[in-house]
């Protein structure tokens, strides 16, 4: 007997989902948030700022530009601070009430729910969109989806060129793609930011959540038994029966699959929390329809913690967030009382390799210097440069500097002291910059004088 040939995908197919659009107090709070990250995002890059763009990371000159304050690569410790703050921040949010970050604020989140307003404004609600997928071709599909495609592309290709706005001066970068001569490297982000937010709003949507993106894997590790989690009340629910004429002895899920439909990623809640679940809460607002409806109580799927399902009481303040909690706080404080701090001048003292000590006229022994000075403000400031740590020790050069706004200059500076004052050896000396017009801008660097 000839044994039979089973062929299996290695990868499952994917299927078509056509989120249902859905009204209600979570919805309106999502749309809330997608309006505030794109009025930031899109807006933001606009906005002028003592005659400059607000918010510029110019990695061409090595400035970032964030309103008032003048980044430079030396302050890399302030990205990194920055970075740890948005992890701790996603633990705690996490901890407490599972993955807001998910279904609100996420970039695929926020571009999906844009995509699909757009579908569903040309192609229609979602059973119009089922119907036009499974028609068969015709010139009103081959218009109403070149229509869709074309918004898609449109808005991809401005996300693109607003993205490397932030990098290239975005009124400059306007002017280049409209004479269509902007550099090649500006063309290729552009259009790699664009054909990522179109293939990713567009074609994947929840393949990026359920496959691509990490944090759906390893959030149990941070969810426990008091974390805020979408969930059914099966006790209250089972067993379902759908609506009909008679009374029967059945639980207030009619199985009418409206949580199922609006799912932008596809799954039933009713069987218990998924990793696919990204925490949007349609399927919240959906069911609490439903119930209105048919008269019965809301809350059937509704934000709760597994001690809560148990009849349990829910802890709020308990050990992994007050740790979370605090460890955010003394970080970002530190962080702020940092940049209040951070003096806006910056000096590297760099000694002549060339010519380590060498005798000048007068019997003086001289060592050569290079300071680099850079003026971290947007507004030119006079420097006066001295120096201390040896008998005799003095400046044989211009003792004073002028910087223009965010300048960065190499002053070369000759230090002189009389050998009969200072035994031979390497000495420690201190170089001193100080803004003549504020005396709380002052730096101090060490380096060594060399007398033979």
């Amino acid at each position: 007997m000839k044994a039979d040939v089973v062929e299996r995908s290695l990868y499952e197919v994917r299927k078509a989902i056509h989120p249902r659009a859905v009204h209600g107090w979570f919805a309106a709070w999502r749309w809330l948030l997608v309006w505030t990250t794109q009025l930031v995002f899109y807006g933001l890059a606009w906005l002028p700022w003592n005659g400059r763009q607000a918010v510029l990371f110019d990695i061409a000159h090595r400035k970032f530009y964030i309103f008032g304050l003048v980044f430079w690569p030396q302050d890399v410790i302030y990205l990194a601070v920055l970075l740890i703050l948005c992890a701790l921040a996603l633990f705690l949010f996490t901890a407490v009430a599972g993955r807001l970050w998910c279904g609100y604020a996420c970039p695929q989140t926020v571009y999906t729910e844009i995509f699909l307003w757009i579908e569903r404004r040309i192609e229609g609600d979602r059973n119009a969109r089922i119907r036009l997928d499974q028609s068969a071709f015709s010139l009103k599909k081959l218009f109403l989806k070149a229509a869709k495609h074309g918004v898609w592309i449109a808005l991809s290709l401005w996300t693109g060129f607003t993205f490397v706005g932030y990098v290239t001066p975005i009124r400059e970068l306007w002017g280049e793609v409209w004479a269509l001569n902007t550099g090649p490297w500006e063309t290729f982000w552009i259009l790699f930011y664009g054909v990522a937010t179109y293939g990713n709003a567009g074609w994947m949507r929840e393949q990026v959540c359920i496959y691509m993106c990490p944090y759906a894997r390893f959030q149990s590790a941070m969810f426990d038994q008091d974390t805020l989690i979408i969930t059914y009340d099966a006790a209250r629910g089972e067993p379902r029966e759908k609506m009909s004429g008679k009374a029967v002895a059945a639980g207030d899920c009619v199985d009418c699959k409206i949580c199922v439909q609006v799912c932008p990623t596809g799954i039933d809640i009713r069987d218990g929390l998924q990793y696919q679940c990204i925490g949007c809460a349609a399927c919240i607002d959906g069911c609490d329809q439903v119930m209105e409806r048919v008269g019965r109580p809301k809350g059937l799927i509704r934000y709760s913690t597994a001690h809560a399902m148990a009849g349990g009481r829910t802890r709020v303040l308990r050990p992994r967030v007050l740790i979370y909690s605090a460890i955010l706080a003394l970080i970002a404080l530190a962080a702020g009382a940092s940049l209040y701090l951070r003096v806006p001048l910056k000096v590297d003292v760099i000694r002549d390799r060339a010519a380590l000590a060498r005798q000048v006229e007068g019997g003086l022994v001289e060592n050569v210097y290079r300071l680099q000075l850079m003026n971290t403000t947007e507004s030119a400031r006079e420097l006066e440069i001295a120096v201390a740590g040896v008998p005799t020790l003095r400046l044989a050069t211009e003792a004073r500097v002028r910087l223009a706004a965010t300048e960065s200059r190499m002053v070369p500076v000759r230090v002189r002291a009389d050998p009969a004052r200072v035994p031979a050896g390497t000495h420690r000396i201190e170089f001193s910059v100080r803004a003549l017009d504020d005396a709380r801008v002052a730096v101090t660097e060490k380096s060594a004088f060399i007398v033979r």
